[in-house]
């Protein structure tokens, strides 16, 4: 009996023994599991990271590109203002070119000077409502030809070498309507 009881106290031990390499393992193996879902978590928190920087970026983006688009948009809209009556403006020019045709033609004979003073006054009145819409005459004579703003229609030799290539007579006066050039001043230039 003596000898069953020391077997089975050996026993006992032995498996005291097994217990901490098992435990030893097992704790291993919830290390390395751990370990894992660790790994595994990380690499989701940089896959959310990337596609929120990515988001972040996109939204960034987009916020820029409406704000071009409200500045283009309010830029469009101011300029349809300033020159919405460029049409009736261009086609009221005729008419005031026909009133510095007869307020020259009414300045050259000596009669109806209240034919002349009501010129006048019309006259001036349209140019101040046109005036008053942005229209600016363009002041041709005697300044240095610029293409931008004038048509040369004429060439005449310059009796002074420092009139060449200036504005000598004006032919038909151009106009802008803001900064924009609506109608090209005609001019004749001394070569």
């Amino acid at each position: 009996m003596k000898e069953q009881m020391e077997k089975e106290q050996v026993e006992k031990e032995q498996p005291e023994k097994e217990q901490p390499e098992k435990k030893d393992k097992k704790d291993r193996k919830a290390l390395h599991e751990l370990k894992e879902k660790c790994d595994a978590l990380t690499a989701q928190v940089a896959e959310k990271d990337a596609a929120l920087a990515k988001e972040k970026d996109d939204y960034i983006r987009l916020m820029a590109e409406f704000e071009n688009f409200r500045r283009r948009s309010a830029k469009e809209r101011l300029e349809l203002i300033e020159t919405a009556s460029e049409k009736i403006i261009l086609d009221l020019l005729p008419v005031i070119d026909d009133f510095e045709r007869a307020l020259k033609a009414l300045g050259e004979s000596e009669d109806n000077s209240s034919a002349k003073q009501g010129t006048e006054l019309i006259y001036n009145k349209l140019n101040a409502v046109l005036t008053s819409k942005g229209l600016k005459k363009i002041e041709a004579v005697g300044a240095e030809f610029d293409v931008d703003m004038m048509e040369a229609v004429a060439q005449f030799p310059a009796a002074d070498p420092e009139q060449k290539g200036k504005v000598i007579d004006t032919v038909q006066n151009g106009y802008k309507l803001g900064e924009k050039v609506i109608r090209y001043a005609k001019v004749v230039v001394a070569q």
